[in-house]
């Protein structure tokens, strides 16, 4: 079974690495949410045209993952299990952590009458992958982790992490620094061209019976 995944890429050594937070389990559901907020009223406008928007639509994925120590501890891999028994499910969890923070700490704070354009920094590059029809560029907007057993040593063993995203456009995305906004770019124009032809292929014979009938009630 295809597992879901968080995709990290951080460059180093002259290149762009991987770090893959791979879903221990899949959420069982996935609250995927579309708001269109139509576009601001100018100064003096008395009316507008109300199908008028502004650009894409805003994009968010909420979830929640389960994650335990159990399949760790018992990996044919020698390394995975100390790694497992010396922290639990702690990197698991540092690594979603990361998502949320800058890549670096950015530069020194201004001196005294020096201005700087804001922000100084960036989070990473995240690449939201649900099956091969769904890889997204996103944004970590909230992080809820829910550490619910331990060890002796109190290294969690099992959690719950309630995820929050914001998918990015094509369009936000052409701020974003170096090379990893290009692939970023890639996977959000792939997703969206898929989106497409999927919803051409949706018009079937009952949705050409559909537009039929409202034709024949119109005219």
């Amino acid at each position: 079974m295809m597992k879901g995944a968080l995709v990290e890429f951080i460059a180093a050594f002259g290149t762009s690495l991987p770090n893959v937070v791979i879903f221990q389990f899949n959420p069982e559901t996935l609250l995927h949410t579309w708001s269109q907020p139509p576009p601001p009223m100018q100064a003096g406008q008395t009316g507008s045209n109300p199908m008028a928007v502004s650009g894409l639509p805003d994009e968010t994925f909420s979830f929640s993952l389960s994650m335990d120590v159990a399949d760790q501890l018992t990996d044919p891999n020698p390394a995975v299990r100390a790694a497992a028994t010396a922290t639990g499910i702690y990197a698991r969890l540092a690594a979603l952590e990361m998502l949320l923070f800058p890549l670096d700490d950015g530069p020194a704070a201004p001196a005294a009458g020096e201005s700087r354009p804001t922000p100084s920094a960036q989070v990473p590059t995240v690449l939201f992958v649900w099956g091969a029809g769904r890889i997204l560029p996103v944004r970590v907007t909230r992080l809820t982790i829910t550490e619910k057993l331990y060890d002796a040593s109190l290294n969690p063993t099992h959690a719950d992490a309630a995820i929050e995203l914001r998918v990015l456009t094509s369009e936000e995305l052409k701020s974003v620094s170096g090379p990893l906004g290009g692939l970023a770019t890639t996977a959000y124009n792939y997703t969206r061209g898929l989106r497409k032809a999927l919803a051409v292929s949706n018009l079937g014979a009952a949705a050409q019976s559909m537009i039929g009938m409202l034709r024949g009630a119109l005219n």
